[in-house]
């Protein structure tokens, strides 16, 4: 027990070292959480709104539920997409993720040229 006490004692009379250190590992771990981390996220976010901002008429896009079709109307929040012959969804803006104007040609779609 006598060697539990003077370990202890010998604990709380040594400052904690390394104030001005600990601050920098800190910065630094923050510095490369934003570099890895919260940087592309933002880049990716700004690049996905960008691409919502100019949607057009007849753009074949990709909502986040997996539904494909091409851009009939536009309006300030929603777009109107033709799935399938006059088959017709409103969807939120937000809700389309991608273009897929330029994808290879699935095999079905080889198929039937």
């Amino acid at each position: 027990m006598n060697f539990l006490y003077i370990i202890l004692q010998d604990v709380a009379q040594k400052p904690a070292g390394g104030g001005a250190s600990f601050w920098i590992m800190i910065l630094l771990l923050f510095g490369v959480m934003w570099l890895f981390m919260i940087r592309p996220q933002r880049k990716q976010q700004k690049e996905l709104e960008k691409f919502r901002n100019e949607l057009k008429k007849g753009d074949k896009v990709v909502t986040a539920g997996g539904i494909y079709g091409t851009v009939a109307e536009i309006q300030d929040r929603s777009v109107l997409i033709k799935v399938d012959g006059d088959v017709k969804l409103r969807v939120d803006k937000n809700s389309i993720v991608r273009d897929y104007s330029d994808a290879q040609p699935t095999n079905e779609q080889q198929y039937q040229k």
